[in-house]
């Protein structure tokens, strides 16, 4: 059974109603609870501010403090598919060949067509979560640092463990929307608006925040050493060779003129000392079990617990997504007991196992025959009907062992959700030491990734990379931002089932390289500028 933390469901509701973005008038993203107590009368001991550290990683999991989606912590947003993990799921992987949804859900279609719009409502749900978290990363490291009573380790921890969250709401904020409202806990709660930073700024911001004198990486403990489920230092470098990865893009067009920063020599270091001391676990399958929180290879994870910790979002999403509904043998080889049939991939994905499919064992995909279905064909032929395209199986609500889950009734899943783990930093590597960082094996930390997958070794090359990838990383949240820093998202080079909104597929307009700023918050904040050619 897992647990965020210990004690998320024991928050109280006045304790995670009373905190919002730190900027609540133009953010619009105000709890709905109306029994707001004073933080004076709710944190007045140490075990409060374990409660509302708890609500910082909770909002990770859950839409609300109560119920899968009753009382949504964020008014206006949908507790399902507002959920943390399923919006970054909608704009991470929606939009390229490794996911396509047959759902006619508002505005859902657009995503794989690359054509949303500044209102779209899942961009505006990212949006939402994203300064939603952070507003509650503010206020704990506002309060925590202004706590006299309650300063010591214990604190600074908690404080380094607030920082680290909001560090990843912003990563996501810089990857997925560029230039963003920036708010910190120097920001008194009740701001007209807060200022808009440059994307350039943001990313120098965020590589201080972790590497810096006053960084939050020393107090945080070592992975060996930290209770499951919390971040740790090697969280910290994670997060940290992920920015350099992606530096050349965070760094271009910048409106001031200053040169790209390139950074592959600071990723193949991070990424090493990832490597050092995280392995890479015997069975691939292992990271996307019902018991993935026992898995070595797991640096953080967003928590399910089929008991405690209920969403129709996260790994229930991703699994449900991928069964058709009404067919017990499907969902029994899957752990769960309900299929929403919605979720596919595009045959041109399929195409990167071209020739090792009875090898790699990262190949778990299903036409839905094996369970007595009409086989689904693997073209999408119609992007509404879930027959058009096939199933992955990758990730499961049951053990790797094959053994049932913990939990009771299979209604949620145990699965938890993979941030980071170390597969991808012997990708990263890879990646760095072709692109000039010396000092390192990239040949030999890409033959590793590929031998615990069964398949042979192939020479490092940007094809190799971009491929291999997609094979062990799919439907983990990376994809868009791996195709943008290859130029392939948006260009005619590489094209997929019903890309720009035709079966054929087609190049679409370089602006949706990035999501637009939502017009809601344009329209309240004087002080955003929207993205450009929106």
């Amino acid at each position: 059974m897992k647990r965020i933390n210990t004690i998320l469901i024991s928050i109280a509701v006045s304790v995670a109603a009373m905190f919002t973005t730190s900027c609540v008038n133009d953010l619009n993203v105000t709890p709905i609870d109306p029994n707001i107590q004073t933080p004076e009368e709710v944190l007045n001991s140490i075990e409060a501010y374990q409660q509302l550290l708890a609500k910082c990683y909770g909002g990770l999991s859950v839409s609300a403090s109560e119920g899968p989606d009753s009382s949504p912590d964020i008014d206006g947003i949908d507790g399902g598919y507002g959920q943390y993990m399923r919006a970054l799921f909608h704009l991470q992987e929606l939009p390229t060949d490794e996911a396509s949804v047959c759902w006619n859900d508002q505005t859902i279609k657009s995503l794989h067509g690359l054509s949303w719009t500044t209102s779209d409502v899942f961009v505006t749900a990212m949006f939402s979560r994203i300064y939603y978290q952070i507003g509650l990363c503010n206020e704990f490291i506002r309060r925590g640092q202004a706590a006299a009573d309650f300063q010591g380790e214990e604190m600074d921890y908690m404080l380094a463990q607030a920082r680290a969250l909001r560090a990843l709401s912003y990563y996501h904020a810089i990857d997925l929307f560029g230039n963003v409202p920036f708010a910190t806990e120097e920001n008194s709660v009740g701001a007209t608006g807060p200022d808009q930073i440059l994307r350039y700024d943001l990313y120098e911001w965020l590589v201080n925040e972790i590497t810096g004198e006053n960084n939050f990486r020393d107090d945080l403990l070592p992975l060996a050493s930290t209770e499951y489920g919390r971040v740790s230092r090697e969280f910290a470098t994670m997060l940290l060779a992920k920015l350099y990865l992606n530096a050349e893009v965070f760094t271009a067009n910048d409106p001031e003129g200053r040169p790209v920063i390139s950074a592959w020599q600071e990723c193949a270091d991070e990424s090493s000392r990832i490597i050092e001391t995280v392995p890479l676990a015997d069975d691939w399958q292992w990271n996307f079990s019902a018991d993935n929180n026992l898995c070595p290879e797991i640096i953080f994870a967003v928590q399910s617990d089929g008991t405690n910790i209920q969403t129709y979002g996260s790994t229930n999403f991703v699994i449900k997504g991928s069964i058709v509904s009404g067919n017990p043998e499907w969902q029994a080889a899957l752990g769960t007991n309900d299929g929403w049939g919605g979720l596919v991939v595009t045959p041109q994905f399929l195409d990167y196992f071209a020739g090792e499919e009875g090898q790699d064992q990262r190949y778990l995909f299903t036409d839905g025959s094996e369970f007595g279905e009409q086989a689904h064909t693997r073209e999408i032929l119609d992007n509404s009907n879930f027959a058009s395209g096939w199933c992955q199986m990758k990730f499961t609500n049951l053990k790797h062992d094959g053994s049932p889950a913990d939990n009771s009734t299979s209604s949620y899943p145990d699965t938890d959700y993979p941030i980071f783990r170390a597969a991808d930093a012997y990708l990263m590597l890879a990646e760095a030491v072709l692109n000039g960082a010396t000092g390192y094996d990239g040949q030999g930390a890409l033959d590793a990734v590929r031998e615990r997958a069964g398949v042979a070794s192939i020479p490092l090359t940007e094809d190799a990379i971009i491929s291999e990838r997609a094979r062990e990383l799919y439907w983990e949240n990376m994809r868009r931002q791996d195709l943008v820093r290859f130029g392939l998202l948006t260009s005619s080079t590489y094209l997929w089932d019903w890309k720009g909104g035709s079966y054929e597929g087609n190049s679409v307009n370089d602006r949706y390289n990035l999501y637009p700023i939502p017009s809601t918050e344009i329209n309240s904040n004087s002080r955003l500028d929207q993205n450009p050619g929106y």
